[in-house]
């Protein structure tokens, strides 16, 4: 037995069934490079489901995380540490904006905060429903998946707490009539992660904003997956010209450290009062030095231009593609889903792993692409010369 299948046999007998085994057992990684318990080596396509900014074992990041465990690991929020402050004033000037920033560990407690920041805005206004997308995902607590517009994941665990009416992604008609002087807060993701990396059509993001505009409603960005760097810019939001109320992150921001946000701009950073809400591990020192580390190595690098450039690389590359299992590329920079015409992106998924590459079979007909954003165009190359074979090897 492999030193791989092994461990996958221990995981299945101590852990909840709710990842089911993963296929592979990851033991270290390099870059862009990660290798299996066996020493088997793989392009890593997903970079931990667009968390890995930096690749793996970044020198700034292992000398920020080393130096700062060293230093100070934990306060509580019962004190202030420099590490917290430095990384909120980051995170407002990269928003241009006033803004006040809550630190949490994840992005579904990123955005718990914004709807308990949401629900108190919309009782001292007597405002009583939220609006968010259908095919939305915002996180697995009760009230992220409160607005969680995926049914196979959200209807067993329900009724929820709060009032959500689901619209059609993209359609700003549907959106201006569900949203009256009655509602609260919009929900809305600038790209659709987990439904299939689907952005929506020119100029929905900005109807978006003035559609709450003119009711009075917050608009809440979900930038879990689409913020630090992602689409090549620091926030999605930022291509489309407009200036959500408050601005959820999590993943990339870290680099593989655990940190959260929740951003509330202009009055909405003075919603909550003293007491109002809270995290013990929130504003950790050392995942903010983290965080720290990959801002600034994003800036230091040129890394949004070289998302840029290299994504478009790489959407081009695959939609050059001439093969019958493949429909087509959607998505913008290094955030991608390559569109099948069939539901097999778990035998892609598979071939991919076989061939050498990490890929994510996330919906039936999509497959999703979220590597380092230090990937270089020479790795690129290498899966889109792999790929015809990777489709052909899934569509047997």
């Amino acid at each position: 037995m492999s030193h791989t299948d092994a461990l996958r046999k221990r995981f299945e007998s101590a852990f909840m069934p709710n990842y089911g085994v993963p296929p592979v057992a990851i033991a270290r990684g390099e870059g862009s490079v990660v290798w299996d318990a066996d020493g088997r080596p793989y392009l890593d396509l997903i970079g931990g489901i667009a968390v890995s900014s930096l690749g793996h074992g970044h020198p700034a990041l292992v000398e920020a995380v080393s130096r700062q465990v060293a230093t100070l690991a934990h306060t509580s929020n019962l004190f202030l540490h420099e590490p917290e402050v430095l990384l909120a004033e980051r995170l407002v000037g990269l928003l241009r904006a006033p803004a006040r920033v809550f630190l949490a560990n994840s992005g579904t407690e990123a955005n718990e905060a914004a709807l308990k920041l949401a629900i108190k805005y919309g009782k001292s206004r007597g405002r009583s429903y939220f609006v968010a997308a259908e095919m939305g995902f915002h996180g697995r607590t009760l009230g992220a998946l409160s607005l969680t517009g995926k049914p196979a994941i959200r209807d067993q665990f329900g009724p929820f707490p709060i009032d959500v009416r689901f619209v059609p992604y993209g359609d700003a008609d549907a959106l201006k009539n569900a949203v009256t002087d009655d509602c609260a807060a919009v929900f809305l993701e600038p790209t659709q992660g987990e439904a299939g990396v689907v952005p929506p059509p020119d100029g929905y993001f900005r109807a978006a904003r003035e559609i709450c505009s003119a009711a009075g409603a917050l608009l809440i960005a979900d930038e879990i997956q689409s913020a630090i760097g992602r689409t090549g810019h620091w926030f999605a939001h930022q291509a489309d010209g407009v200036l959500p109320d408050v601005v959820t992150l999590a993943k990339g921001l870290g680099g593989g450290m655990p940190i959260g946000a929740c951003i509330g701009i202009g009055e909405a950073g003075t919603i909550f009062d003293k007491g109002d809400h809270g995290s013990t591990f929130g504003g950790n020192p050392v995942s903010c030095a983290a965080a720290l580390a990959v801002l600034g190595t994003i800036e230091r690098d040129g890394l949004l231009e070289h998302v840029t450039t290299v994504g478009r690389r790489l959407a081009e590359g695959i939609a050059a593609v001439d093969h019958p299992l493949l429909a087509g590329v959607r998505g913008r920079g290094l955030w991608l889903a390559a569109v099948l015409t069939a539901g097999r992106s778990a035998q892609v998924q598979a071939a991919a792993q076989e061939a050498g590459f990490l890929v994510n079979a996330l919906q039936p007909d999509a497959v999703r692409l979220a590597p380092p954003l230090v990937i270089t165009t020479s790795e690129v190359e290498s899966f889109l010369d792999a790929l015809p074979g990777i489709l052909e090897a899934a569509n047997e």
